[in-house]
């Protein structure tokens, strides 16, 4: 476990809540040991910038305090992580299980709570074209209700035509899905809206969960160089990057998206962010789903 900088304290004080990231031992408090209610299910998918190598003294402790108590989040989707930040995540958050995308490079991961979730079954879908060592990671749930996906598809401008062809693979695996199941794909997908017209638009069945709640303009900007200053971009980028895709079950109990929020705004003493990415917060209700030990009128909160 690493020190962290002039305190003392460990990443793990800080994961279980014993102090914030930021502050003193004399202002620490111990969140950690609040319940958390039973009744709601997080999620979280998060391109959290592995491969930025400064200010990590102040941004890997943030981002492991990010996730103390109440936003310690039952299932995890996270891009962009590389070996030793999977390292430290895999010693300090012992309470989960990590399906890693890879082991080498930068790749994706979905990351389960063991007391909250369990897990049927992952696989890891190899896109054949990519030059950048993309790929698909699922994973299925018990009783078949419910199946999660991640990706980092291609980046930048130029890799339109085969980012294009990895979203139409992540789209045929949520339509192939069970009739009973509902398909929850987040991500980074490095998208501009005019490659999802030159697709002929979203398939049907599938939903992007931006538009179903309104496209809210304070949700809209998930890569902002106008607000993030993480990466020196010598012009302004506000792009919609990050997003969610769902297909609900055709059969069986819906899950209905509620509410919102962008996450990760906080700019660390450091004068930069945990990433260059936003987090999106969603809130859902009205699934009733067997592998979860709920009361049957559960609400369910997806941070992603």
């Amino acid at each position: 476990t690493q020190t962290l900088q002039r305190s003392g304290l460990t990443y793990k004080q800080v994961y279980d809540g014993e102090t914030s990231a930021e502050q003193s031992d004399e202002d620490q408090g111990s969140s950690a040991d609040q319940i958390q209610d039973p009744s709601l299910l997080t999620v979280l998918t998060w391109n959290i910038d592995g491969l930025d190598p400064e200010d990590l003294k102040q941004r890997v402790p943030n981002l492991l305090a990010f996730w103390e108590s109440e936003h310690r989040a039952d299932v995890v989707l996270l891009q962009e992580l590389i070996p030793p930040y999977l390292k430290i995540l895999q010693e300090i958050m012992t309470d989960y299980e990590f399906l890693p995308g890879s082991d080498s490079g930068y790749f994706t991961a979905i990351l389960l709570r063991r007391s909250r979730v369990e897990l049927l079954q992952s696989s890891i879908v190899n896109f054949p074209t990519t030059e950048m060592g993309r790929n698909l990671v699922m994973a299925n749930f018990s009783g078949h209700q419910l199946c999660l996906m991640t990706s980092h598809l291609e980046s930048l401008k130029t890799s339109s035509q085969e980012r294009c062809n990895q979203l139409r693979r992540v789209w045929k695996r949520m339509k192939e899905a069970p009739d009973g199941q509902t398909v929850i794909f987040g991500g980074d997908t490095n998208l501009r809206d005019w490659e999802v017209k030159k697709l002929g638009g979203l398939p049907d069945g599938i939903t992007d969960v931006w538009e179903m709640m309104g496209s809210p303009e304070d949700c809209m900007y998930t890569w902002d160089t106008v607000t993030n200053n993480n990466k020196d971009i010598p012009f302004p980028a506000r792009l919609r990057f990050d997003r969610v895709y769902m297909r609900t079950a055709r059969e069986g109990a819906q899950l209905r998206p509620q509410s919102m929020t962008l996450v990760g705004l906080k700019k660390l003493k450091c004068g930069r962010f945990i990433s260059d990415h936003w987090g999106i917060l969603y809130c859902c209700e009205d699934l009733i789903i067997s592998y979860i030990r709920f009361d049957e009128n559960s609400i369910l909160l997806f941070v992603v």
